[in-house]
């Protein structure tokens, strides 16, 4: 049996992929549903990539629940065809399953009911904006209760953001609805840039799955190409970051990373909205807001070299 029972929100994008790909693969996840949200694409986009990688994957057994199109609040941004392509998968080209759909309930209820109908037991993923997470939340507030944890891929506690000087692309899509979950109560980690910076994957391992596993191996090497010459250009990396499966790999090793446990807050509006604050658990400040609560893990080092093997020899048993 399965160790960790899991719904990924996600917007995919190129390391979305990834991160499914780890998640069906990986033989201590059972993977419950893909539930899709706007953020590197828009939302039929992403829900029409998530079909295509589960297709891809043999996992179409797995559900997908097509989510929210645009913030919870503020005007959308536009989509970063110049990261993820146009289409999300670098620009790629790709046969869409004729037989998919999505399935005939919004992201939200599903999540609802999936977390209702086994208590205790679900891990939510989200590796895009927080919109549908937060909906969820207003539609049923006993989730909060219910869900065995809330595992996010975003923020900047003590590094620079990457769509802002201070904020992350993510949690910067839908700041409301990123506050909304950070303050309910719920266990709640964040895999931040602090970690994810540090995770960055050179071409030599996708080239090695790729040769292993022809069908999807050589598909996600593809498609990191164009994500890779992006880190490149605009952040001199040798490879690229990953920040989605990172955070998948957060729930089936936690001991890759380092956390602090404290307050998240985030700022909503203005130039510096998407901005995180983390205070952390037992540090006195002069303003009393500061010490409300303490439900989040926020991730500060990470075993980059762990996460390189296990991602490769995960995603190298694809068939």
């Amino acid at each position: 049996m399965a160790l960790h029972k899991m719904i990924i929100d996600t917007d995919p994008g190129v390391d979305d992929a990834l991160a499914i790909a780890f998640a069906v693969l990986h033989p201590d996840i059972d993977l419950l549903g893909l539930t899709t949200v706007f953020g590197n694409v828009a939302v039929d986009r992403s829900t029409l990539n998530a079909g295509y990688l589960l297709d891809l994957l043999d996992a179409k057994h797995v559900p997908v629940a097509h989510g929210e199109a645009r913030p919870s609040v503020q005007k959308p941004h536009p989509f970063p065809d110049f990261v993820h392509g146009e289409n999300g998968f670098g620009d790629v080209s790709v046969d869409y399953p004729a037989d998919f759909e999505p399935v005939d309930e919004s992201a939200a209820d599903f999540i609802v009911r999936m977390v209702n109908e086994q208590p205790g037991e679900i891990t939510l993923v989200p590796i895009g904006p927080l919109t549908n997470i937060a909906l969820a939340l207003k539609k049923d507030p006993s989730i909060a209760s219910k869900v065995k944890q809330v595992v996010i891929m975003g923020g900047a506690a003590r590094v620079d953001g990457n769509v802002s000087p201070a904020a992350e692309a993510n949690i910067w899509n839908d700041p409301h609805a990123a506050q909304v979950v950070f303050e309910a109560p719920w266990p709640t980690v964040m895999v931040g840039l602090d970690v994810t910076y540090q995770t960055i994957m050179p071409a030599e391992p996708m080239q090695r799955i790729a040769a292993v596993a022809p069908k999807v191996g050589g598909f996600l090497e593809k498609i990191c190409i164009f994500y890779a010459n992006f880190y490149r250009t605009a952040a001199g990396f040798d490879g690229f970051s990953l920040h989605d499966p990172a955070t998948v790999m957060y729930v089936t090793n936690p001991e890759l990373f380092e956390t602090q446990q404290g307050q998240v807050d985030v700022v909503q509006d203005g130039a510096g909205a998407g901005k995180t604050f983390f205070a952390p658990k037992g540090r006195q400040y002069a303003e009393a807001y500061w010490s409300q609560r303490d439900n989040v893990k926020v991730c500060l080092g990470v075993n980059s070299q762990g996460v390189l093997e296990l991602i490769e020899q995960i995603l190298s048993t694809a068939k």
